[in-house]
């Protein structure tokens, strides 16, 4: 196999995926690939994906080169050299007989993924999943006993402009199926208008859809700079000593925003804020709900998550149950009540109107004459 392309780097495939063209090699550093980068890669049409990480470690089944494999995009794991630091963003390499060149001069050598091989490794991760399971289970136990202070009554949630009491709220995270989901509820949004939560890339979900976030919150590392400047309110997740990487990212935008310091993911300190908030419903649009969604999202238990839940349990539901509900079967007998209702003020009108009482005397006529009665 030959390959030769410019090349676009990034340690972190979200942030890359922003700078893709159709044809570029994607250079990633991404252990157990997962199939919402996957999928990104695959809609920006790269020409191939050099991973300087493991694309499968063998701890669970990840499905990303799978993913990859199935629409021809060539994967490579790097297996010597050191790619980030002897090439530079926009170099022309050439990939060729499990090596990578440029000038003629040998950059790494590669190993491609084959079908069969990802299949083989995935087999073989299939087989861990019960010794990972237990080890997330137990590492989530752990942290729970030391965040439940936090999450369930000691978290100094920030005040906030936008008004949330006795709304609904819908929080948006660009997870697996998020626009399938967001396109089924599209009319359950126009109706109720609820208040618009986009956790970090999921504000860039509702542009997608033609819907301006009222809040972004997260750690501002993959949402565009365009969807920070429409939004009306921004939440930055800090650790919590109140350190907060991704205010610098807001400052240098000139933009102002809000600091939120808490344990967890984003997408629990989103749904804490709706909570605490006063939302009367709160929506949760590609949330990671299962311990292969925290193993893909780099997470080693769900502590956080598991303990949010509890916490607002009562008013959390998921898009594909909002769908189901507001789901509407329109009925033959209701459309025949309502063609014969639109004609009963036309009825009326004719019946006391003399031109078009005029009228139906000339069409009157006019049929007699064409049929001779």
């Amino acid at each position: 196999m030959y390959i030769r392309a410019p090349i676009r780097m990034d340690k972190k495939t979200k942030v890359l995926v922003n700078r893709l063209e159709p044809g570029d090699i994607a250079v990633i550093d991404h252990d157990d690939l997962d199939e919402i980068a996957a999928n990104s890669l695959v809609e920006k049409k790269v020409a191939a994906v050099v991973n300087c990480g493991k694309s499968i470690t063998g701890r669970y089944p990840n499905l990303g080169p799978k993913i990859l494999s199935r629409v021809n995009i060539p994967i490579f794991d790097v297996t010597k050299g050191d790619i980030f630091n002897n090439l530079r963003e926009g170099n022309i390499i050439e990939i060729a007989a499990g090596r990578i060149f440029t000038d003629d001069r040998v950059i790494a050598e590669v190993e491609p993924l084959s079908r069969e091989i990802i299949d083989n490794l995935l087999m073989l991760a299939e087989e861990n999943i019960e010794i990972e399971l237990e080890k997330f289970i137990r590492n989530t136990l752990v942290h729970a006993n030391k965040e439940k202070d936090f999450i369930l009554g000691n978290l100094k949630i920030p005040k906030i402009d936008t008004e949330i009491k006795g709304k609904h709220a819908l929080v948006v995270v660009r997870g697996q199926n998020y626009r399938e989901d967001l396109s089924a509820i599209l009319s359950y949004i126009k109706e109720v208008n609820p208040v618009l939560i986009g956790v970090d890339g999921g504000a860039d979900a509702l542009m997608e859809f033609g819907l301006t976030p009222d809040i972004i919150i997260g750690d501002m590392d993959s949402v565009s700079d365009e969807c920070l400047k429409k939004c009306k309110e921004i939440i930055v997740h800090a650790y919590l000593d109140g350190k907060a990487p991704g205010m610098e990212r807001i400052n240098s935008l000139g933009l102002d925003a809000k600091l939120f310091p808490a344990p967890g993911t984003s997408e629990d300190i989103a749904m804490l804020l709706a909570y605490d908030k006063g939302a009367d419903l709160i929506v949760a649009v590609g949330t990671h709900s299962n311990m292969i969604d925290f193993l893909e999202k780099g997470r080693k238990g769900m502590a956080s998550t598991f303990l949010v839940r509890m916490k607002v349990g009562s008013k959390l539901v998921d898009a594909r149950g909002v769908n189901k509900l507001y789901k509407s079967n329109i009925k033959l007998k209701y459309v025949i009540w309502f063609i014969i209702a639109a004609f009963i003020p036309i009825l009326a009108i004719a019946l006391v109107s003399q031109p078009i009482q005029n009228l139906f005397r000339l069409i009157s006529i006019r049929l007699r004459m064409q049929f001779g009665l």
